[in-house]
């Protein structure tokens, strides 16, 4: 059984989520950003395979084109999603519960 800390609550005896808005969302957004991460770097190995492994068929070729360019696409619109809910939330709109 695990403690948790001040302002979290524990949930099925296993993980502790903030009891905050900001906290949760914070916290399951470094979840989903980590997921988006590693799902682009395998999709980023499966294109370049499937790019070597065309042998000159433009199908192919466009496909593994393809599987590269929207898991770059992917990883930067999280990344730069979590900087605009920074800028906007905390810069801009100041609003509670989102502080450094």
């Amino acid at each position: 059984m695990e403690s948790c800390n001040q302002g979290e609550v524990l949930v099925g005896n296993f993980i502790c989520i903030p009891e905050d808005p900001a906290g949760f969302a914070a916290r399951f957004y470094t979840v989903g950003l980590s997921v988006v991460g590693s799902l682009a770097v395998l999709f980023l190995i499966y294109g370049a395979y499937v790019i070597m492994m065309s042998r000159g068929n433009p199908t192919e070729l466009q496909k593994g084109k393809s599987y590269l360019f929207y898991a770059l696409a992917g990883l930067f619109l999280a990344i730069f999603g979590y900087f605009l809910i920074e800028v906007a939330f905390i810069d801009i709109l100041h609003i509670p519960g989102f502080e450094r």
